[in-house]
């Protein structure tokens, strides 16, 4: 990083911006092709947690490449300025990569989406392992990620 000074070390203000956030922004690749999407997850600490349709580009581009990077923000705002080159902005960020694997045990899948389904309320999911059926679920190993911060 370059601006060590914004760099944020602490893994639990890292964990903090990730819980935070609403949106995984997920980079793939394809060919050399850059391919971002943002999704709904989960995160245990260890993991990523997504789920999704059975079939589409996203899917077709991990099975060819399972190597991803990540990102999330929170406490953005723009900070203007009289000059338009002073304009700055605050926010907290975290970006990484890692690497994805698809979750194929029943009991897995619920876990999985126990934990993505918790992110966004205080309650586990209700489904029964029946439901994992339709539903696929990948984790993507998280392999390093790094904070930064600025105007905060």
């Amino acid at each position: 990083m370059r601006r060590k000074d914004k760099a944020i070390t602490d893994r639990g203000e890292i964990d903090d911006i990730i819980s935070r956030s609403l949106v995984c922004r997920l980079a793939l690749s394809r060919n050399n092709i850059p391919y971002v999407i943002p999704l709904c997850f989960g995160y245990d600490g260890k993991y990523l947690y997504f789920h999704s349709a059975g079939e589409g580009t996203k899917i077709d581009i991990l099975e060819e490449n399972p190597d991803v990077a990540f990102e999330f923000d929170t406490d953005c705002e723009p900070l203007p300025s009289e000059k338009s080159c002073a304009w700055s902005m605050k926010y907290r960020s975290v970006v990484g990569a890692g690497r994805a694997v698809f979750v194929e045990d029943p009991g897995e899948k619920l876990a999985a989406l126990d934990i993505i389904f918790s992110h966004y309320s205080h309650h586990t999911s209700g489904l029964d392992s029946g439901a994992t059926d339709v539903i696929t679920v990948f984790k993507v190993r998280i392999r390093e990620m790094t904070g930064k911060k600025s105007r905060m």
